[in-house]
């Protein structure tokens, strides 16, 4: 089966590649890992609901009191 010439382009551009990596060491041709957390995402920002979730919910239950409290000091 012949290259198309869609084919024969990657193909001479891998090849270019991989002479341009000849003669190097390793380490400069190979990419480090990124590095995975430990934890996923999902379970991050549950955590973060847990946490701050019920700091948002306490002071909406705390402020109009607070509100009612600063109101009526003033209205006096």
């Amino acid at each position: 089966m012949a290259q198309t010439p869609r084919q024969r382009l990657a193909n001479e551009r891998f090849a270019r590649a991989e002479a341009a990596k000849r003669g190097k060491p390793e380490s400069v041709t190979k990419r480090a890992p990124k590095p995975k957390a430990p934890i996923s995402t999902g379970w991050i920002v549950l955590l973060a609901f847990a946490i701050c979730g019920g700091l948002v919910f306490e002071l909406l239950r705390v402020v109009p009191e607070l509100w009612s409290s600063i109101s009526s000091f003033f209205s006096r």
